[in-house]
């Protein structure tokens, strides 16, 4: 067994390995590699707001009183001053106002707030786009979906508990949707809110919840994912020497960790400055929570947009069954449309998977054109979201440029479900056009502009090839197939099993697949140098650039991965 020697080691280091082992440990973990690539820090900036909120949080817990026990205003904001409102108010305004860096505070947490999740949302297209969530990752996808959905909890429950007319509003219509539960609707909300909305306990029910309970589930998340992050070998771009077997990239120490560890500031000092500068929630404009009232114009934070719009734009119609009144205009969207769509992605990786028959590990990224059919399908989505978006403030676009909101309101209404076929019929040409383009560029190189006059008097244009790096990029792929699923019988005449089944996966197969370009072949390369223009010195340099694209770039060592790239 081959020990670390800790004679290096300071006093205190040295203490902690003869008792915990941690030389063994961090000598191998420190070293790990990771890849270098802009795109990567996106889930980094969602950690370091993470983080912000938590320090910001413990802050703000200091002063924050989760009482709904009334009171009468005394403190330096001299419009409310003498108005009876609850505690949990009354401290938000005397963090704001009193508390010597509270207001700072405060906007610095509701910053890092829509900040860890646009971060988290981003992130996941990444992961969605470059398919990084293929084998062995379904399960790390799973758990970064239970991330942002709990990230959206925690971020309206936070911001209901002011308790100001602005989040009261918002809690109003929570508490409608949660009513519009069929038979249970009631009583839910009768424990939710302790009694007649807005009750004297959902402040400091919703408080515990917000500081205990869902920040330690997604701190365990947290844990799992990075755990699971090291355990797989993180993913990485298609490049000179980067296979399905390999990272090529930095070491965690001490290259990566000083990245990380400056990046790490950066986030902290950009929303630190937009604490500063850029007001949020002021509450105060507000005024208290009031049943009776309701803010003009009056928004959730945009990450609820889409909720607010699944309801506005849902007509408003009910039906009764034995003495039960079913809310269609709240049950669907609310209550049917959200979870089916958060069941839906985070269930996506199995579906691609059992539609596409793909079992491999996938440890290198797709380019997003080269997946045609996923990326029309995550476009699809976010158009879909992006309209239900738009409709959370149809009101807002009626006013702003003077249109009838009826009008906003139908046009959404047909728009959210004709917007997305469109996307994904749009997105899925584009990106097999840009398959096209990519193949071109591998056959012919790039038009240089210099056009030249054969003896014949032929015109031409000059083609100068790519680089090396480019051509293995642009080579670095599969050759995808639709699914076989083989003869109906076997040899002895038997029927194969879920013989329908199979035939309707083959056809979404072949839907998923077709009209793919696939890469050319080395054989197709070499044809098209040989038989193309410029004879001279474009058909030696193409040739050479091919070979050395093809087989050059790839690691040595790595028999198989060469084999995989010249087969094809």
């Amino acid at each position: 067994m081959t020990t670390v020697s800790t004679k290096e080691f300071p006093p205190p280091v040295k203490w902690a390995d003869d008792r915990l082992g941690i030389g063994k440990i961090g000598k191998k973990n420190l070293r790990k590699v990771f890849p270098d690539h802009w795109s990567f820090m996106l889930g980094e900036i969602a950690l370091y707001s993470f983080i912000i909120l938590i320090l910001t949080g413990i802050f703000l817990t200091l002063w924050f009183k989760p009482s709904m026990g009334e009171v009468e205003y005394q403190g330096s904001y001299s419009l409310l001053k003498g108005l009876h409102m609850s505690e949990a108010y009354a401290s938000t305004l005397d963090i704001s106002f009193d508390v010597r860096g509270g207001l700072l505070m405060r906007q610095i947490h509701h910053w890092a707030a829509v900040l860890f999740v646009a971060s988290m949302m981003v992130h996941l297209l990444r992961i969605f786009f470059t398919g990084a969530f293929r084998k062995p990752r379904e399960l790390n996808w799973v758990i970064g979906f239970g991330m942002l959905f709990l990230g959206i909890i925690e971020g309206f429950i936070g911001y209901g508990l002011p308790d100001d007319l602005l989040s009261g509003t918002g809690l109003r219509i929570t508490q409608g949707m949660i009513q519009a539960s069929p038979v249970i609707g009631t009583y839910l909300s009768f424990f939710i809110f302790g009694g007649e909305f807005p009750g004297d306990e959902f402040v400091s029910r919703f408080f515990t919840i917000h500081v205990l309970l869902i920040p330690g589930l997604i701190l365990a998340l947290v844990t799992a994912h990075l755990f699971l992050v090291v355990y797989h070998k993180h993913t990485q771009y298609p490049g000179p020497g980067r296979t399905e077997k390999n990272v090529v990239g930095y070491p965690l120490m001490p290259v990566y960790m000083a990245k990380a560890g400056g990046f790490f500031f950066v986030v902290f000092g950009v929303t630190a400055l937009m604490g500063a500068v850029l007001q949020i929630n002021p509450v105060w404009l507000y005024g208290p929570y009031n049943p009776a009232e309701v803010t003009a114009g009056s928004q959730p934070d945009w990450y609820m947009g889409w909720l607010e719009g699944s309801v506005r734009l849902m007509p408003g119609f009910e039906s009764h069954f034995w003495g039960v009144t079913l809310s269609w205009n709240l049950l669907i969207p609310a209550l049917i449309i959200p979870p089916a769509f958060v069941t839906l992605v985070a269930l996506y990786p199995f579906i691609e998977q059992w539609i596409t028959g793909d079992k491999r590990e996938h440890h290198l990224l797709d380019r997003p054109r080269n997946m045609p059919t996923r990326t029309g399908i995550g476009a699809a989505f976010i158009t879909f979201y992006g309209l239900l978006w738009i409709g959370g403030g149809n009101d807002l676009i009626a006013t702003h440029f003077d249109v009838s909101l009826n009008h906003v309101t139908w046009f959404l209404r047909f728009a959210v479900f004709l917007g997305p076929v469109f996307a994904f019929w749009a997105t899925r040409r584009i990106a097999i056009s840009l398959q096209r383009s990519d193949n071109d560029r591998i056959l012919h190189g790039l038009e240089s502009g210099i056009i030249v006059r054969t003896p014949e008097g032929e015109y031409y244009e000059k083609h100068t090839p790519i680089s090396t790096y480019e051509a293995y990029e642009l080579t670095a792929r599969d050759r995808i197939l639709p699914l076989d699923i083989g003869p109906e019988t076997d040899d002895n005449g038997v029927r194969a099993p879920k013989r329908a089944l199979n035939k309707v996966r083959a056809r979404l197969s072949k839907f998923y697949f077709a009209d793919s370009v696939q890469k050319p072949t080395a054989g197709e390369i070499e044809d098209a140098h040989s038989h193309g223009h410029g004879h001279d010195d474009h058909e030696e340099l193409g040739a050479s650039h091919t070979a050395e694209s093809i087989t050059g770039t790839v690691e040595q060592s790595d028999e198989t991965a060469a084999q995989e790239v010249t087969k094809h």
